[in-house]
């Protein structure tokens, strides 16, 4: 049986404590992250949004943002984002478009397999980049539509297609240590 947005969505009024997606008409619902890659998946979130707001380049969402997607998923990435011209209001509903940038942060419960094939999705949907963060590896693969790059400690990442003049430094996202 397929089920529809409007199925999940009743799912959820009546689970509202469990966080799902709809994918290929099933219902997949989504464990918690552990608190190491929730950590990095903020400091990116923040790190990208505190160049894109002053600027009024998009929107940065996290985990909780959902996407209807042409495909009829509904899809929510570790972290998003969609440039201004394409949302100019936020809505209270689900977007219905294909962000930008889609970010998935790898937990120790996550397949990377998985994760890989979520991306790729969103690709072939018509997302410019994907990046997928292995905070145990401590790399990040970058995804565009032909071609992926690996960065990792020492690199920089840049996406001057879609974001120019922002870079990160690999090792400013991965969680401190305090001692």
């Amino acid at each position: 049986m397929s089920l529809s947005v409007k199925d999940l969505e009743k799912i959820q009024a009546a689970y509202p404590d469990y966080r799902m997606e709809l994918v290929n008409g099933d219902i997949v619902v989504m464990s918690p992250s552990g608190y190491e890659s929730e950590e990095v998946g903020t400091e990116f979130a923040a790190l990208l949004r505190n160049w894109v707001r002053p600027r009024k380049l998009g929107r940065v969402a996290g985990s909780s943002a959902g996407f209807r997607l042409p495909n009829t998923d509904l899809r929510a990435p570790d972290v998003s984002f969609v440039r201004a011209d394409r949302l100019k209001r936020s809505t209270e509903d689900y977007a219905e478009l294909v962000p930008d940038l889609v970010v998935e942060v790898k937990s120790k419960t996550d397949s990377l397999d998985k994760l890989r094939q979520k991306i790729q999705e969103f690709i072939s949907l018509g997302t410019q980049i994907g990046i997928l963060i292995d905070p145990r590896t401590r790399t990040m693969e970058v995804y565009r539509s032909s071609e992926k790059v690996v960065l990792q400690d020492g690199d920089v990442l840049t996406l001057p297609d879609l974001l120019p003049g922002w870079e990160v430094v690999i090792s400013d996202v991965w969680s401190p240590i305090f001692e």
